[in-house]
């Protein structure tokens, strides 16, 4: 048998809470990173980001009409991905043996055995003429997973030298948490809210894409009884495996409605944070040490201090404050994703997915 390939890898990521694109370079086998390249995110081009919106949570069976749409959004996506990425080479002199491109997820229904994320690797490959993986939680969700999370096996590596019990949380559209014990156990789940809850909110009574650095929330006050009325969604009571999409809350979130935008952002903020919490205090067979948060959560100082209020026994950082480049995660995730198809690694297992049988994922498209 052939000994596995080390390779630079690119890695492309969209935010489904809006906050932009993310690209990363690194050198890995898919087992160990052997070194960082370059990364950053870009904004999202407006007008594309409303198109994705406008696609937001629909599936291409819906009607001929919802179909051609979600296509053309998805050839538009993929060229501005691909304009990035022939940005990115020329910014930078290493090379790329291959993409991760993750795509933009625009439903996700493990339960109905559904994932959609637009992003076409083929199309990919032949614009950047470099060799492209995609479509990563479509085998998962075939195989009877839940389509998420995958960043675990990439936390693993990452985290490597680092003392355990540990937890890594991903704030991004969703919540995700990974656990890694000092045996080298995993445990992995989509825990509920993430930033889509308060982005959403503030965008819909601020037009404004995000809380930027807290600061809506910081000013208002959190109501307690919404808050419990939030808490008591079916989904949070779930035991893992599990995973949903950023549109899961959506109905419960309309109990904001009539809250300041100052009260409804520190309300979301806190249901972001006591979902995580009570996950982890349900979910998890030990408390780790220490906590790593990821994703565009790690950059709102309220949402951080809201976790390190409610976890007083337990040291919070940020990837950032580890060293870890909190913008370059979620693509580096991507990245790393694409080495392991490439070298026939699975991605997702039972104790992460809930798939019966560690799974191989994407699909692997040649450069043209």
């Amino acid at each position: 048998m052939n000994s596995i390939k080390t390779v630079s890898a690119l890695g492309i990521i969209s935010s489904t809470s809006y906050e932009g694109i993310g690209l990363a370079q690194i050198v890995t086998d898919g087992v160990d990173i052997k070194s960082f390249g370059a990364a950053y995110m870009v904004p999202f081009d407006e007008g594309l980001a409303e198109k994705i919106r406008q696609i937001d949570g629909h599936k291409a069976d819906e009607s001929p009409e919802m179909a051609n749409q979600i296509r053309e959004t998805e050839i538009a996506f993929t060229e501005f991905c691909a304009e990035l990425v022939k940005g990115f080479r020329s910014d930078h002199d290493e090379p790329i043996d291959i993409i991760g491109f993750a795509g933009h997820t625009i439903c996700h229904k493990p339960m109905e055995h559904y994932t959609h994320q637009i992003g076409d690797g083929k199309m990919m490959a032949a614009l950047t003429g470099i060799k492209t993986v995609s479509g990563f939680r479509n085998a998962d969700i075939l195989n009877g997973g839940q389509g998420a999370p995958f960043s675990p096996i990439y936390y693993e590596a990452l985290t490597a030298k680092c003392a355990r019990p540990l937890v890594v949380i991903d704030i991004g559209g969703t919540s995700h948490v990974s656990w890694f014990g000092a045996n080298g156990e995993m445990i992995a789940f989509v825990s509920g809210p993430g930033n889509a809850v308060i982005n959403d909110w503030v965008m819909k009574h601020g037009r404004m894409h995000i809380d930027y650095n807290g600061r809506l929330a910081i000013l208002g006050k959190v109501d307690e009884q919404i808050l419990s009325s939030l808490m008591h969604h079916k989904y949070l009571a779930k035991m893992p495996p599990k995973a949903c999409d950023r549109n899961m809350f959506n109905e419960k979130m309309e109990h904001l409605e009539g809250l300041s935008l100052e009260d409804g952002a520190a309300t979301a903020t806190a249901f972001v944070t006591e979902s995580i919490v009570a996950s982890m205090a349900q979910f998890l067979p030990e408390q780790p040490k220490e906590v790593y948060v990821c994703g565009g959560g790690a950059k709102n100082p309220t949402l951080m201090r809201f976790l390190r209020q409610r976890l007083p026994d337990v040291t919070v950082k940020t990837t950032d404050e580890k060293g870890w480049n909190v913008d370059a995660i979620d693509a580096q995730a991507a990245a790393f994703w694409a080495v392991r198809r490439l070298n026939y690694l699975p991605l997702s297992y039972p104790f992460t997915t809930g798939v019966p049988v560690a799974c191989i994922c994407g699909e692997l498209f040649e450069a043209l």
